[in-house]
């Protein structure tokens, strides 16, 4: 069944005839899962055999203000930064019903003489894991659910008060609250609009348990299609925002006072149209098979290894708190929001929902680092560890998550199933990506540290 926004080539023509289309928009996630690409003028587009176009393969090995960042193999100054294929995939071909007269598409990244697909770049990592489920007999399909926060202010304003002293949207905390979310619809209405419009169906949107923070769903897919879905949200959401002289943000922990912002993330192999998680054996409270039971175990047993996907940056480990809604240790249970893994649902609808990414992760990263430690429980028979019920946030027996990227990174680095699943180039490069993120904040002087230390020391 077609969804509402999505085209074919030969409807973008008619668009492009009617000019209601004269743009189309190809983009690829950088490592941040930031959208990087080009416009192109809609006929010439049409025009190519195979839709495409090119980019700096440098955006692989940058930081966040695109400075390329020596120490990568992928790409440096010595290999004189070439370029990289973008292969239009005409499966997510959409209306950008934000953009005015704009189609938009996803891409592969490829190399431009082999048209081999790039391994490090975040969609072939995805994509690698969904072929590894297909030879296991399985598709995985998956949900994020992003929680943000809103600021009445422009992002220009925002950085010239270097995002401090911003107005939130709310005055107050509004977890479910109707009327404080109904002052907000101005920009949560206009974006479930748009995203309805635009080829990503939603769900609901709902205020959450922070001054100004939200959560928007979009119904889940499989898992290529959650991610392109995932990066679409984010996009059209800033933009959206940014048309209203408003901003929104993804930090994990914007705020030290207030809630951080999750991507609980919801996964589910199927196997002929079935859920396959589904079954007759009792695991505590749930009725489940012989894969749910070494797929959680296995998603569990490698956490730890795979951290720095979930939480990619040295904000993303401020949001693991007691209390705060995010967990800290890992330990699972049925439909108990103190554990970083909530078993929910049952028969077809049975799932697992991790609730360790925040909304700062890549999707197509955190993904794949799902079903990577799953799979490899499949494959191992990993049985996860006993049903814990109770306060998580209490249970001092029970193993902490990692406490910061750079001991993440470390485990990373050290795990040779990391270097199994990925492959080395792939391993060595996100190794380095993650040791020059915390080597920038190693080397930056906070506000922190200004005001506890410029008068007092």
């Amino acid at each position: 069944m077609k969804i509402n926004g999505m085209l074919t080539l030969d409807e973008l023509r008619n668009l492009v005839e009617e000019s209601r289309v004269d743009t189309v928009l190809l983009t690829f996630t950088d490592l941040y899962g930031r959208p990087f690409g080009k416009r192109l003028d809609a006929r010439f587009f049409l025009e190519k055999e195979e839709p495409g176009t090119h980019a700096c393969d440098y955006l692989l090995t940058t930081d966040m203000e695109m400075n390329p960042v020596p120490g990568y193999q992928f790409a440096n100054w010595e290999r004189g930064y070439g370029d990289v294929a973008m292969r239009a995939d005409l499966e997510t071909l959409r209306i950008a019903s934000w953009l005015d007269r704009t189609a938009l598409v996803t891409c592969d990244l490829l190399h431009p003489s082999s048209h081999e697909l790039v391994e490090p770049a975040p969609r072939t990592i995805l994509r690698r894991q969904i072929e590894r489920a297909a030879h296991m007999g399985y598709e995985a399909a998956a949900g994020t659910e992003l929680e943000y926060y809103i600021f009445n202010n422009s992002y220009r304003e925002a950085a010239a008060a270097k995002y401090d002293g911003l107005e939130a949207a709310g005055w107050y905390l509004e977890d479910y609250h109707v009327l404080q979310g109904t002052r907000e619809e101005r920009l949560n209405g206009a974006v479930r609009r748009h995203l309805a419009q635009s080829g990503v169906p939603v769900e609901c949107s709902k205020g959450e348990w922070g001054k100004g923070q939200h959560e928007l769903n979009v119904r889940y897919a499989d898992a290529l299609t959650m991610a392109d879905r995932h990066a679409v949200f984010k996009q059209c959401f800033k933009e959206v925002a940014d048309s209203l002289g408003m901003s929104v943000t993804f930090m994990a922990k914007p705020d030290a006072g207030q809630a951080g912002s999750s991507c609980h993330l919801h996964l589910s192999l199927w196997k002929d149209g079935q859920n396959a998680m589904a079954g007759t054996s009792q695991l505590g409270p749930v009725l489940c098979s012989d894969a749910f039971r070494w797929f959680l175990g296995g998603w569990i047993a490698h956490v730890s290894e795979f951290m720095v996907f979930y939480a990619p940056t040295v904000n993303s480990y401020k949001r693991f708190r007691a209390g705060s809604w995010a967990p800290t240790r890992l330990a699972w249970c049925y439909d108990n929001r103190t554990a970083s893994f909530r078993v929910v649902g049952a028969g077809p609808s049975l799932r697992i929902e991790c609730r360790i990414p925040g909304a700062d992760c890549n999707p197509y990263l955190a993904i794949a680092a799902a079903i990577a430690s799953g799979l490899e429980g499949i494959a191992r028979k990993t049985e996860p560890p006993h049903l814990f019920a109770g306060d998580v946030y209490a249970a001092t027996e029970m193993p902490s998550i990692p406490a910061n990227l750079r001991e993440a990174t470390d485990l990373f680095a050290a795990s040779s199933l990391v270097r199994d699943i990925l492959g080395l180039e792939v391993a060595t490069h996100y190794a380095h990506f993650f040791r020059s993120e915390q080597a920038a904040f190693d080397a930056s002087v906070t506000d922190w540290e200004r005001r506890r230390y410029f008068e007092q020391i």
